[in-house]
């Protein structure tokens, strides 16, 4: 029995192999070990956002929103919400991953990968969409344009034309089916009045003798017609007044009187049979003649 030993000493020692303390347990509170610290959490933090990508591709390509918007038709405001991962303004998973589709083509990214992550993130690829394109909502709509009037009076007219055109190549049969409202006789077709033939061109009538007659003794009557030709004459009264100074056409006839005196110039005098008071002058004026001749009251005297 050796001094200073107790009857503990001589117990063996337990094995350094076995872990001790409360740290090494899986329910101690100390420092996580290597395994906890790669866990899920991990990548997830250290994966880049589909917005984010989006906008420094933008940025790096210098390109703006208002620039990314014209080219792919896809609102500004759709594009900065996008660009921060909001997607309430694209109207459902459908737009929304036709509208990430449309921004990573434009910025130079590959959509498909973008596309999958955005599927992965949100549930799955939806369900498609039928009767309804994948890209088409959301985009900017254009200006409201005024009607087009011409248009529309040119299909007005096309219109009435083919209608007249029915009709009257289907008037036998329209006219056998058609149904009449009201019930009573048929309104009688008012005769279409035949043109009149024109009347012919009666000749004046020569003066007669009680015409002729007739004439006042107080005054100077001359009367002209042009009986074979037409022919300018002129006419004036005894203190100079003109009466007439034109062309008399073939039948027509023209009547001067004055209180003394009547001046007359004839340019085709053959062509004219005259009356002076009453009485025919028989002289033979021949065609083309040119005559200037002056009567006074009574019987017919050439001046």
């Amino acid at each position: 029995m050796s001094i200073g030993k107790s009857p503990e000493d001589d117990r063996p020692s337990p094995p350094s192999s076995v872990p001790s303390g409360p740290s090494d347990t899986p329910e101690g509170t100390g420092t996580p070990t290597p395994s906890d610290a790669s866990g899920p959490a991990g990548p997830e933090a250290d994966h880049p956002s589909i917005g984010h990508v989006l906008q420094q591709a933008r940025v790096d390509r210098g390109l703006t929103v208002e620039e990314v918007s014209t080219s792919t038709r896809v609102r500004i405001p759709i594009v900065h919400a996008i660009e921060e991962d909001d997607y309430s303004r694209c109207g459902g998973d459908v737009y929304a991953r036709g509208h990430i589709r449309m921004l990573a083509r434009a910025v130079g990214l590959d959509p498909v990968r973008l596309v999958e992550q955005y599927d992965a993130e949100h549930g799955g690829r939806p369900s498609p969409t039928p009767a309804a394109p994948l890209f088409e909502a959301e985009r900017i709509r254009p200006d409201r344009r005024r009607p087009n009037w011409t248009a529309a009076m040119v299909a007005a007219i096309v219109a009435v034309i083919g209608f007249v055109g029915f009709t009257m190549f289907n008037g036998d049969d329209s006219a056998s089916t058609t149904t009449h409202v009201a019930e009573g006789p048929a309104p009688a077709q008012k005769p279409v009045p035949k043109p009149k033939p024109p009347k012919p061109v009666v000749p004046p009538p020569a003066p007669s003798e009680s015409a002729i007659a007739a004439v006042p003794k107080d005054k100077v009557t001359v009367r002209l017609t042009a009986t074979d030709d037409k022919s300018w004459i002129s006419a004036k009264a005894s203190d100079g007044k003109l009466l007439f100074d034109g062309l008399l056409l073939e039948g027509d006839s023209k009547t001067f009187q004055d209180d003394e005196k009547i001046d007359l110039i004839l340019g085709n005098a053959g062509a004219i049979e005259l009356f002076v008071n009453g009485k025919k002058v028989d002289e033979k004026f021949e065609a083309g003649q040119v005559e200037r001749l002056s009567y006074t009251k009574g019987d017919p005297q050439v001046g």
